[in-house]
């Protein structure tokens, strides 16, 4: 048992997918698809791909750019980019006022995400949300 993830995927509306493919054979579209499929919002965020259309929502430039139009508060920030890349998604996730950094299997970036828990985000390194939640529904059920 996770405290932080389990509260996380048990509270979260709202999970952006930083770095969304539009290829259903991608890590993050089938992530995407999975959440997309237990609930969740998902908002795409993928510069190259803004403005057409992924999993029936439409793909934005950034975080800001998503947020503005979907007028949604932002729960989970689920990051498919390489570990360099992760403090521009810090500071992005910070001016909207996101609620955690969440970064895929093999991503870790420790100052990113210093940074992140000292702005007061909940952040998870190298874990899957997709095995994640799974996971947690399991264990949901095993309580119950």
């Amino acid at each position: 048992m996770n405290t932080v993830i389990d509260r996380l995927l048990s509270t979260a509306k709202t999970i952006a997918i930083v770095g969304l493919s539009n290829k259903p054979e991608r890590d993050s579209f089938k992530v995407a698809q999975y959440l997309q499929s237990n609930g969740y919002r998902i908002l795409a965020i993928n510069p190259m791909l803004a403005g057409i259309e992924i999993l029936g929502e439409v793909c934005y430039a950034s975080l800001q750019a998503a947020q503005l139009a979907a007028d949604l508060d932002i729960d989970i920030v689920d990051c498919f980019r390489k570990a360099e890349d992760i403090p521009v998604i810090v500071d992005e996730a910070l001016a909207v006022k996101a609620k955690s950094i969440w970064m895929q299997l093999g991503i870790i970036n420790e100052s990113a995400a210093n940074k992140a828990a000292k702005a007061g985000l909940d952040v998870v390194m190298d874990k899957c949300t997709k095995i994640e939640h799974k996971r947690w529904q399991e264990e949901s059920v095993d309580r119950a």
